[in-house]
């Protein structure tokens, strides 16, 4: 068995693990530099809503809690079908946020005569300065999309998107796969959990994940094909699968989004997609993630404009 250093093997966190794993994160970029700042420039096309805050100034660099951000579409118009992006729900997965502020700030006017948009760049923007998959108090925000939700990350954003009375035609969450959710992440949730881990296998490459009980694969393929112009589309391994999941065609698994309360779950859209992209491949770079993710979204949105 792996032993991480919180904790004690075969029995579960206590509050007093849960606050030592807290005490050892650190600040190592900044979310106002990183992400705020280049959320400046976003055309008066659209909107800027704070939708809340996170309540963790004590935790944060200048001791101020988090502004939650999203933008909307200015000239909404009720007849035009409406596009959910999300990212930054796991806030270490720097693609998501990235690629999801250089859609917003160079492609989506592009797209704004035939639909509308929300954009949520980065749920949780204290995982993104600590480069962390959960919260401060040991939560994946990802696993949380749940009435009365433990995790702010989640239940601000479920109130957010509830206000919004929106039917979205499509939601792109935008997420990361890397080499540290089996280094780190899932050992943590193993101590966690009280259990013992078991190696992953990290695919080399982007896939997508569609939601099970409505996988729209034609969508899912048309978002593999625009992103493989970018960057390589991870293999399914011996036994026909990434992540433990069957592969359903080329660079596709299935999770099912609601019964697992993730971020992909939180409308009712026809089309949904999760993306991964994997940065630490050595054919890959911080450049070439972000453009994967905007390739994903495009790929998408143009199958959708096509049907």
């Amino acid at each position: 068995m792996q032993v991480y250093p919180i904790g004690t093997p075969g029995k579960p966190w206590q509050a007093t693990d849960k606050s030592a794993w807290k005490q050892a994160q650190e600040i190592k970029r900044s979310y106002k530099d990183q992400v705020l700042q280049r959320l400046a420039g976003v055309s008066s096309d659209f909107v800027r809503v704070e939708y809340g805050t996170l309540p963790y100034g004590e935790l944060s660099e200048d001791n101020t809690d988090y502004p939650l951000v999203a933008f909307k579409s200015a000239n909404w118009q009720n007849d035009k079908p409406a596009i959910l992006i999300s990212g930054g729900v796991h806030g270490y997965e720097t693609s998501g946020v990235q690629g999801a502020i250089d859609f917003l700030l160079k492609h989506a006017l592009d797209y704004q005569p035939d639909l509308n948009f929300v954009i949520a760049p980065c749920l949780s923007p204290w995982g993104y300065e600590t480069i962390n998959r959960w919260n401060p108090d040991a939560i994946d925000p990802n696993r949380s999309f749940y009435p009365d939700s433990p995790a702010p990350e989640a239940r601000l954003f479920m109130q957010f998107i509830d206000s919004l009375n929106v039917d979205f035609l499509a939601h792109f969450d935008l997420h990361e796969t890397t080499d540290s959710d089996d280094s780190e992440f899932r050992p943590a949730l193993a101590a966690r959990e009280g259990i013992e881990f078991s190696d992953w296998g990290i695919p080399d490459g982007f896939y997508t994940v569609a939601n099970t009980l409505n996988p729209q694969l034609d969508f899912q393929k048309a978002i593999v094909a625009s992103v493989e112009n970018v960057t390589h589309i991870a293999p399914e391994d011996n036994k026909g699968q990434i992540i433990a999941a069957d592969v359903v065609a080329k660079g596709i698994i299935c999770y099912d989004k609601k019964a697992l309360f993730l971020c992909g779950g939180v409308t009712d859209a026809n089309y949904v997609t999760t993306t991964e992209v994997y940065p630490d491949s050595a054919k890959s770079s911080d450049e070439i993630c972000k453009n994967a993710q905007v390739a994903a979204i495009i790929g998408g949105l143009d199958y959708l404009k096509a049907v």
